[in-house]
């Protein structure tokens, strides 16, 4: 068999060449990026056995991009990606996949309470849904659908039959704060124990923070009340050994103090010593509203958002040996808060209680 004849690209201007150079230092794609180097070899003399055995491919393979380019040009060097095999899973089977994840396993006989995708796998072999499937397939089939792994939650939904005009009134203080006033969301957080409290850091992979384990707690816990001021964003607080009427009473003294000119709105949850005789009659004789929340509805309390971030940024990842520590990393941590505040505005705005219907189901 005689040597087959060299194959040269064609002559290539300056302003070609120039384009070949700069798509092999910017090319992204690696098919477009090899057929320009085998091009620019060519045309710089290199045999098509030379170009193929420095670039680690067939030289077949160089005679076809050569052929091309001298046929087509510039448009021969991009890929044109086919389809790729046919499915063998038809649109039909794919619903029944992301049904069968959706239900619960022990409806269809299966002894526990959740699938894997392997289990999932073996269910619908064994059931002739599929004859042969690979976990791989079944993850990308649930991800194109929208199913994802999530965890499970509980939720209580509220039984105050005045759950409509409760929750209306203070979405409206939320949206609309009166001129007369001004509105603050007010909670306790706590209890504030002594204890390691596991949270999040960056660090090298394979070497996490390590907190000690501790089995006795005997130095007493602590409780904060705090107030949201929807105004400026600020975050008022104290932090008292007992949470009773008597320390929140004496907190709305000093909210009372700090605008002694203005009528304050509090949103409170129904904890019963803020409902203390001692504390409404003080309200009343003091040009403070209490508003209080539905039952099971303290998610509509906007100081519940800040309480998670402080316990993430003050608390996570902590182990304070003394109350009087962990009392100051929390004092810091929003004394930093409050000077990076801004006014309150926009509660829930894209939710489906702002939904002129919402409870759905109500009775």
């Amino acid at each position: 068999m005689g040597r087959r004849p060299e194959v040269f690209v064609r002559q290539v201007s300056m302003t070609e060449g120039q384009r070949l150079q700069r798509i092999t230092r910017t090319a992204k794609d690696p098919v477009k990026l090899r057929r320009a180097i085998v091009v620019l070899m060519s045309a710089q003399g290199q045999p098509a056995p030379d170009i193929a055995h420095l670039l680690k491919v067939t030289e077949d393979y160089v005679r076809d991009v050569i052929h091309a380019f001298n046929d087509r040009g510039f448009d021969a060097l991009d890929p044109k990606w086919s389809g790729g095999a046919p499915r063998r899973i038809d649109e039909q089977t794919r619903d029944w996949i992301c049904v069968i994840a959706r239900c619960d396993p022990r409806f269809l006989g299966r002894p526990f309470s959740c699938w894997s995708l392997a289990k999932l796998r073996d269910y619908l072999i064994a059931a002739g849904y599929v004859t042969t499937v690979s976990v791989e397939t079944i993850r990308r089939v649930l991800h194109e659908r929208g199913v994802s792994w999530q965890v499970t939650k509980t939720w209580k939904a509220s039984t105050d039959p005045d759950f409509t005009a409760k929750m209306r009134r203070i979405l409206d203080l939320y949206d609309h704060p009166p001129a007369d006033g001004r509105v603050l969301c007010v909670d306790e957080f706590g209890p504030l124990n002594l204890q390691p409290r596991p949270g999040r850091a960056w660090r090298p992979q394979g070497q996490p923070v390590r907190l000690r384990a501790t089995y006795t707690r005997d130095q007493g816990v602590r409780h904060m009340i705090a107030a949201l001021d929807l105004a400026t964003g600020r975050l008022h607080y104290r932090i008292r050994d007992r949470k009773r009427w008597q320390e929140f009473l004496a907190f709305l003294k000093t909210l009372r103090r700090r605008w002694p000119d203005q009528r304050l709105y509090l949103i409170v949850d129904n904890f019963s010593p803020h409902k203390h005789p001692e504390v409404r009659a003080w309200c009343a004789a003091n040009r403070v509203d209490l508003v209080f929340l539905p039952t099971y509805a303290s998610w509509l309390n906007w100081i519940e958002a800040e309480f998670a971030a402080v316990r993430y940024f003050a608390l996570n990842g902590t182990d304070h040996r003394t109350h009087a520590e962990q009392d100051a990393a929390i004092g810091a941590y929003i004394r930093w808060r409050n000077q990076h505040t801004r006014p309150k505005t926009g509660f829930a705005t894209n939710s489906k209680i702002r939904h002129p219907d919402y409870p759905f189901k109500a009775a």
